[in-house]
């Protein structure tokens, strides 16, 4: 009898500390899982900052080069798809959109010398610069917090966790674009 209670006891007490280690685990995943979350808003909020400077961006282009629409429409419909998207995932696509749409934007502006010497275009351009940079810091941080995230339900004994309390691997991550990879070709 005695000895049944010793073993009863310990089996007690082995199931206590994995029931602790195992909502230790849970509850470290919940709080990275938030931290995802957190760290997403405020890739959210610089997004939409520089989507907000967009429209007043293409109203000055507009003004001068009537001639270069598709352009200017396609920042439009790219800040529109930015607008639209819901999902990180959606909005990472929306953004690389807008990146490439902005880019082509300022190498027609480069033709059009009037427009790069308009002050307002140059405060809207030294706005976006900023945005840039802070989209550029949040993005850093985002990727680093999913990255930890992700490295934590694939280690022992979180993925034990992760597995029972349905903790899945977050895919959302801002990549570099492909071309951006490649060094540019230069000609001696």
């Amino acid at each position: 009898m005695k000895g049944a209670l010793i073993v009863l006891g310990v089996v007690l007490l082995l199931v206590l500390i994995l029931g602790g280690s195992l909502m230790g685990s849970r509850n470290s995943l919940v709080s990275e899982r938030e931290a995802i979350n957190g760290a997403w808003s405020q890739v959210d909020v610089v997004l939409q900052r520089r989507a907000d400077l967009i429209p007043n961006l293409v109203e000055t282009v507009k003004g001068f080069a009537k001639q270069e629409q598709s352009v200017i429409d396609s920042v439009t419909n790219a800040r529109a798809a930015m607008m639209g998207a819901r999902s990180p995932k959606e909005k990472i696509e929306a953004n690389d959109q807008i990146s490439s749409a902005l880019g082509r934007l300022f190498v027609v502006v480069e033709n059009y010398p009037n427009i790069k010497s308009n002050e307002n275009f140059l405060k809207l351009q030294d706005d976006l610069s900023g945005s840039e940079n802070r989209i550029a810091t949040e993005r850093r941080k985002y990727n680093e917090v999913v990255q930890k995230y992700n490295t934590d339900i694939e280690l022992f004994p979180n993925n034990i966790a992760a597995s029972m309390f349905g903790f899945k691997r977050e895919d959302a991550y801002f990549k570099a674009d492909a071309a951006s990879k490649d060094a540019p070709k230069v000609k001696f």
